[in-house]
């Protein structure tokens, strides 16, 4: 295992983008890893895009294929929240909503063993407020895992009120031991990452439909003369026009800065299915649908 550290038992709660990545990372590093959607086709889409991921990865050599063993080994899926009963870890990746989470939490809290530390994944919502829906909100920590999860090294760790010394560095030891770094932050809208990110990516998206330029020249221009890593299309078209357009919503409502509503080219493209990368068409046309390939 990475680092070292004991293998721990880890739920993952949400199979949808941001659960199979979080569930690849968890797997990957050695961690029993269980998944859990309540709806049966998204969890074995879920289930199917870890299996894909660390296959590729196998592939691409950038994986030895015993760690692949192992990590498959120690995945399993389930469409019941019980199944989170022995959980040291449980990380919640569902829909970006508040009372969705609370109400997660609050259904762990009767199922979870006492000691269990609870996760939440939100990159817009209070974690103070998630934490109030927990029966121990002491145990409750925000951690926003940089999409895509199993590429990006970055998670933001973000402490609620409620939050405990001991829950808080418990996920600091837990997040090293699946090879991440961390940015302890305030729990406010956007943490930090989304606060610089979503203006950003939107005065992109804004650029595109004034006609400076085309999706691939704004990604070469921010790639090489900015030195980012990714140009923002690539990245919105991994995370999801979807996905974009409901934290730029969130945040707008809340810090009601106009550079964080989504542009109109963004409600178009979402109507005419073009997601990104798992519908198979966004800024760019891709061979195949899923999460990283294509």
């Amino acid at each position: 295992m990475t680092h070292g550290l004991v293998q721990q038992t880890v739920g993952v709660v949400g199979a949808g983008t941001m659960g199979a990545g979080i569930a690849i990372t968890v797997a990957r590093a050695g961690h029993r890893t269980i998944l859990v959607d309540l709806d049966d086709a998204r969890l074995q889409d879920g289930l199917d895009r870890v299996i894909r991921f660390l296959n590729r990865s196998v592939e691409l050599g950038k994986l030895e294929p015993e760690r692949r063993h192992g990590a498959l080994a120690g995945l399993s899926g389930a469409t019941a929240l019980d199944a989170l009963g022995d959980c040291d870890v449980v990380i919640e990746a569902v829909y970006e909503d508040l009372a969705l989470k609370a109400e997660t939490f609050g259904r762990l809290s009767g199922i979870c063993r006492r000691d269990a530390v609870f996760h939440t994944n939100t990159s817009t919502l209070s974690v103070t407020a998630i934490a109030a829906g927990a029966t121990w909100p002491e145990r409750v920590v925000g951690t926003h895992y940089c999409n895509p999860a199993p590429l990006m090294k970055l998670v933001e760790v973000a402490r609620a009120r409620q939050t405990g010394e001991e829950a808080y560095q418990q996920t600091l030891r837990f997040l090293e031991s699946l090879g991440k770094i961390c940015a302890t932050v305030q729990d406010t809208p956007g943490f930090l990452v989304n606060r610089f990110l979503i203006p950003f990516e939107n005065d992109c998206i804004r650029a595109l439909e004034a006609g400076v330029a085309t999706a691939a020249s704004i990604d070469r221009a921010v790639e090489l003369g900015l030195r980012y890593p990714m140009g923002p299309f690539r990245l919105l078209d991994i995370v999801g026009l979807d996905i974009h357009r409901a934290v730029s919503l969130a945040l707008y409502e809340q810090l009601r800065d106009p550079r964080l509503a989504p542009p109109p080219l963004v409600d178009r493209m979402i109507a005419a299915g073009e997601l990104g990368r798992k519908t198979g068409s966004g800024f760019y046309t891709y061979d195949t649908a899923g999460m990283f390939g294509g």
